[in-house]
């Protein structure tokens, strides 16, 4: 038997999936989520092979939700279920293998958890790997010990690199992810300022800056005790960011 998550914040239509599904031989539902949080934190632990998922969703949608799933250490192959086929292009720009517009068929289920049954990790991983991220997150994900961890992109104050990691400060601690600063900063580049080679300030926490004993310029942020160094190649930008952040 393989294993299915169903994700929707409707109970009617969990219960037609869960139903649909059980007229399907080789396929188990381990579990339901009623959002995208929920359905992350339940993939982690189930580990299922296959996600049913909704598009439209509070908090975090079906689109980031497929995003942050192709970070688990065994990721799922996705299936979107939506009543709105405008989301279609933006589905297949993840890493879903398959689109089912509601009401679903019986027959359309099962054809696409045979095509996404058939897929090989390697074929998934490539289709994860080539995933359209262009469409700015509402969270930064980390992986935890006991699965992943979802930082609101509000609440992120730095981004600081250390070999092959990038420290994410927030308000609420920090996590270490492995995403590069180069993109980051190329997704987040209205959110973010570089300020050293190695990091990155969200605009919203910059206070101002300091002058340490031996000359040298620092980063003053708010909610945050800590000061980054700022390089004699990004000082120029930073202090444009500051004057424009006074001038508003």
């Amino acid at each position: 038997m393989q294993k299915l998550l169903i994700v929707d914040d409707e109970q009617p239509a969990r219960e037609r999936l869960r139903q649909l599904v059980s007229d399907i031989d080789g396929w188990e539902v381990v579990g339901e989520a009623t959002n995208g949080r929920d359905c992350l934190v339940q993939a982690s632990h189930l580990e299922p092979e296959i996600v049913l998922l909704d598009i439209r969703m509070n908090d975090i949608d079906g689109i980031e939700a497929a995003r942050h799933l192709a970070e688990l250490d065994r990721p799922p192959a996705v299936i979107f279920t939506t009543a709105f086929g405008e989301h279609a292009l933006e589905a297949f720009e993840t890493h879903a293998v398959d689109y089912l517009l509601k009401p679903i068929r019986r027959h359309r289920l099962q054809e696409a958890l045979t095509n996404a049954s058939r897929l090989t990790r390697a074929q998934l991983w490539a289709l994860q790997s080539n995933a359209d991220t262009q469409q700015e997150r509402r969270h930064i994900c980390a992986r935890v010990r006991d699965g992943l961890k979802l930082i609101p992109i509000e609440d992120v104050i730095y981004f600081q690199a250390d070999q092959k990691y990038v420290t994410v400060r927030h308000v609420g601690g920090e996590v270490l992810i492995e995403e590069s600063l180069k993109s980051l900063e190329e997704e987040f580049e209205n959110r973010l300022t570089r300020v050293h080679r190695n990091a990155l300030v969200a605009n919203a926490y910059i206070e101002g800056l300091e002058k340490t004993v031996e000359g040298h310029f620092c980063i003053r942020m708010r909610d945050c005790e800590e000061r980054l160094n700022i390089s004699r190649r990004h000082s120029a930008a930073v202090r444009r960011k500051l004057v424009g952040q006074v001038a508003a």
